[in-house]
């Protein structure tokens, strides 16, 4: 390997790291809903891991294509460009989705009293929650997590991160491609994966002990409907660069 070959694949790892970081949506909405969702580590890693590899595999099938069809850097871009608006409309859709149905949930979840009168004139109260009260058993259950949205979450965001653009990777894809330089093309594509994948996962992995150390308090409750207020802001973030 001389030295412009080192430098592209150093780099490659440096911009894989540094694009991550700078956009929170490659790990907020897994720390706010493993968070809501009582994930363990193996699962936020699981689902972090599973959905970054869609990530950067999705800019490489069209890097690869454009690149089999002779297009310019300015046509990947345009594409890149499409699939981003596409995640973003989708994410912001999901979000605003799993928002609502947080809100309905915390407020059905909203302690509240019955008074209750005995045959001896006694008359007391007691506190009592709709959903843990008159939801199906298995909701009571310790670490039980909704059916809602259960099976779609992890499989919306795959989708959603799938089509998510990695902008910076199709300019390294292309220095290598135009000489013919198939090994770097592989060395850039692994280092940069890894570089994304591993903050990705250190992020959440960090994020999630951090929120678990806090007080659940009576603000428990409202954990679905932040997590989606979450989802809500990366996908304005996305949409319109905030």
């Amino acid at each position: 390997m001389n030295g412009d070959q080192a430098a592209l694949a150093l780099s490659a790892l440096g911009i894989g790291a540094v694009h991550t970081l700078l956009g929170p949506d490659h790990f907020l909405p897994f720390i706010a809903l493993a968070r809501s969702r009582n994930w363990s580590n193996r699962r936020a890693l699981a689902v972090t891991l599973v959905c970054g590899l869609g990530h950067v595999a999705g800019s490489i099938l069209l890097g690869a294509l454009g690149l089999a069809l002779g297009w310019a850097l300015a046509d990947l871009t345009k594409w890149e460009s499409a699939r981003g608006l596409l995640a973003g409309w989708l994410l912001l859709a999901f979000g605003l989705a799993y928002f609502s149905w947080g809100v309905r949930r915390a407020l059905r979840q909203r302690p509240h009293s019955h008074p209750h009168a005995h045959a001896d004139g006694t008359i007391h109260s007691h506190d009592h929650r709709h959903l843990a009260d008159h939801a199906h058993p298995h909701l009571a259950l310790p670490g039980a997590t909704p059916r809602l949205f259960g099976a779609t979450t992890a499989w919306t965001l795959f989708i959603v991160f799938v089509l998510g653009p990695c902008e910076p990777l199709i300019p390294l894809l292309m220095v290598p491609s135009a000489s013919g330089d198939s090994t770097t093309v592989v060395l850039v594509v692994a280092l940069f994966a890894f570089g994304t994948l591993a903050t990705m996962c250190l992020i959440v992995l960090l994020g999630r002990r951090s929120l678990a150390v806090l007080p659940a308090g009576r603000w428990q409750r409202w954990g679905h409907a932040a997590a989606g207020l979450v989802l809500v802001i990366c996908a304005l973030a996305i949409q319109f660069g905030l």
